[in-house]
């Protein structure tokens, strides 16, 4: 249609009224489809002229950047930015004439951090520059679906090692275990074998003999408590990756998550002293029902506190647990004022064996992060260094039976 108008233009003079009509109205029509067109792309879109002022743009990109009021062809479009790295990297970009392809920035919209990418490309004309095409997205959903997807491979990736790890554990737990058993039996084999010759010699032999009994269990008993110890630890080892790997067999039953939750406290309650943490319970009254295994529920609730009372152990804290609903789920917030998670530790913690810890395992999260997603759930995190950290389940509602419309009813 615009090389219709652009042709219709050359003979300008010569059209009558009614051609002039039709080439205004298919002018106006195409406006309108551009603008509609615009209007409902994804992706935020402005357009600047070859002295980089604003002649054009649509609501998503207003809306990602807070573009503020402008005036076709008036400022440049750097000054109408709020966000100031955003601004600097475009004034930097359009004076210098480069090209650049999804550069990343972290903005805060209402409180709630977004993932931006913003594209800078010329824009070219039947071959010459007129000007600059700058694209905006939020990618914020697609990277998190990128880091599920990541974990979700990762977590099946243990599978694929499960047996032969396991198998390298549990034999030299095995092989431990018999030794220490060895030890002991030796010791006692041993001393039912003295021989006691004349009776004149038995008490200085059983004074003699309980000393050499003392000191030879007080250093063998050291070492059976190393080992022990190091069994105990390679088992939990072992129970935690066999835990992680396994598929779960879950049995849901209809569940209220605030009595739950409260049995996971009291539970928990000598700990959280221990640790001279208060804890705070903002539970909604009228919490509906949903349908959990309350077994790996609790389990998930627990990790989740004992990673918090570790976090907060230092310099004590307040542990907060919040529940709310609305019609599609239920969401448990587990929230501490510890030190926080650094951004760039954020999409790896449910990673399996990633951990922050001289002596954790990595596995704790990444159990959790099983247990929701085999509910059907999700979990989150909301954190910001010195600010403490907030991990968000949520659990689907109970879906209503849905019928389609009868006919009649449809009518």
């Amino acid at each position: 249609m615009t090389n219709f108008i652009r042709n219709a233009l050359k003979k300008f003079d010569k059209l009558t009224y009614e051609q002039l009509r039709e080439i205004l109205i298919a002018a106006a029509n195409e406006l309108e489809t551009f603008r509609e067109v615009l209007a409902s792309v994804i992706k935020g879109i402005l357009v600047c002229d070859k002295r980089h002022a604003l002649i054009l743009t649509n609501t998503h990109a207003e809306r990602l950047l807070q573009v503020q009021t402008w005036v076709e062809g008036g400022e440049v479009v750097w000054a109408l930015i709020s966000n100031r790295e955003i601004s600097d990297f475009l004034q930097e970009t359009l004076n210098m004439g480069y090209r650049i392809d999804d550069k990343e920035f972290f903005v805060d919209e209402r409180g709630v951090q977004r993932l931006l990418s913003v594209s800078v490309l010329p824009l070219v004309d039947r071959g010459h520059v007129t000007g600059s095409l700058i694209t905006v997205e939020d990618i914020t959903e697609k990277r998190l679906h990128e880091v599920k997807l990541r974990q979700a491979e990762n977590l099946a990736s243990l599978t694929t090692v499960a047996a032969g790890v396991a198998h390298e554990i549990k034999n030299p737990l095995g092989s431990l275990s018999i030794h220490v058993q060895l030890i002991q039996k030796s010791l006692n084999q041993a001393l039912k074998n003295v021989v006691i010759d004349g009776e004149t010699e038995r008490e200085t032999f059983e004074k003699n003999s309980a000393d050499i009994v003392h000191v030879s269990y007080t250093k063998f008993n050291k070492h059976l408590t190393t080992i022990n110890e190091e069994i105990q630890r390679l088992n939990k080892i072992v129970v935690d990756f066999l835990f992680a790997i396994r598929p779960m067999e879950i049995l849901p039953v209809k569940s209220d998550i605030n009595r739950l939750i409260k049995d996971v406290v009291k539970f928990i309650h000598y700990e959280l002293n221990a640790s001279g943490i208060k804890y705070k319970l903002q539970l909604e009254k009228e919490i509906p029902v949903i349908q959990i295994d309350k077994r790996y529920i609790k389990q998930a609730l627990l990790n989740l506190i004992k990673n918090s009372i570790e976090a907060m152990s230092n310099s004590g804290g307040l542990l907060t647990i919040i529940t709310e609903s609305n019609e599609q789920e239920v969401k448990i917030h587990v929230c501490d004022n510890g030190p926080g998670i650094p951004e760039a530790d954020k999409p790896r913690i449910f990673e399996p064996y990633f951990t922050t810890k001289i002596k954790g395992s990595g596995l704790g999260l990444t159990l959790v992060f099983k247990i929701i997603r085999e509910h059907s759930g999700e979990i989150e995190v909301n954190s910001k260094l010195g600010e403490g950290a907030c991990f968000t389940i949520k659990l689907p509602m109970p879906q209503i039976d849905n019928r389609l419309l009868s006919y009649a009813e449809y009518i």
